[in-house]
């Protein structure tokens, strides 16, 4: 089956369908949603990178960058607990409509079905927009600080949606990536849907108490 039957094969499965047939396809969907991501964010953080280790302070650069990276974790736990684990009811106005209509179902539909591609990661066009005023304003800085950071905030993003893909789609022994499969999986349970938020680390929700209870813990680390 070609490369375009397979992204355009509807999201749906259905019942002459094999289970390992449909997981395939929605695996080729979610790439597809990702690539564009992948290469605008990576090469954006490339270029600030070379130009920033061009400069006298490369070790500055470095340094903000990997504060970039840690932010960007907070702010994923932040958006996955409250953002795409909140709820937005319908309302008067533009506001209260774009969150209901947009934000509502965003991340609701990958929990009732967490091997729909559409649902697995996001697309180019859904931080642009912030993206567009934070680049700019982090230019009134120098090169290798606030510029840095975004590029380490970006590139983790970007890493963060392969990581979520690969939790649904991947199946690697290698005994840390199971482990975290595990702890993700848990939280799509019932009884996890409301902790476990972080995805590339455990430490926020430890600082916000939304860790699993210690006797799951336990029992996911074990192989």
């Amino acid at each position: 089956m070609s490369q375009p039957a397979l992204i355009l094969s509807p999201p749906q499965r259905t019942a002459d369908v094999p289970f390992a047939t449909y997981k395939r396809r929605q695996a080729a969907l979610a790439r597809y949603r990702l690539y564009p991501l992948t290469a605008f964010y990576t090469l954006y953080a490339i270029l600030v990178l070379a130009i920033a280790f061009s400069t006298k302070h490369p070790w500055t650069a470095v340094a903000f960058f990997s504060a970039g990276c840690v932010t960007w974790t907070l702010v994923e736990y932040l958006f996955h607990r409250y953002v795409l684990h909140g709820r937005f009811p319908p309302g008067q106005g533009v506001i209260r409509r774009f969150l209901h209509e947009r934000l509502d179902p965003l991340h609701w539909d990958h929990h009732m079905r967490p091997f729909d591609g559409r649902h697995i990661s996001g697309e180019l066009k859904d931080i642009l927009p912030l993206f567009f005023v934070a680049a700019p304003v982090s230019f009134l800085f120098p090169i290798y600080t606030a510029p840095v950071v975004l590029a380490g905030v970006v590139q983790s993003y970007v890493s963060e949606e392969w990581l979520h893909y690969a939790l649904h789609f991947s199946n690697s022994r290698f005994p840390l990536f199971r482990r975290v499969k595990k702890y993700h999986l848990y939280h799509h349970s019932p009884r996890g849907i409301d902790k476990g938020y972080g995805i590339t680390t455990r430490f926020w929700d430890g600082v916000f108490d939304t860790r699993f209870p210690q006797s799951v813990r336990r029992s996911l680390s074990k192989n």
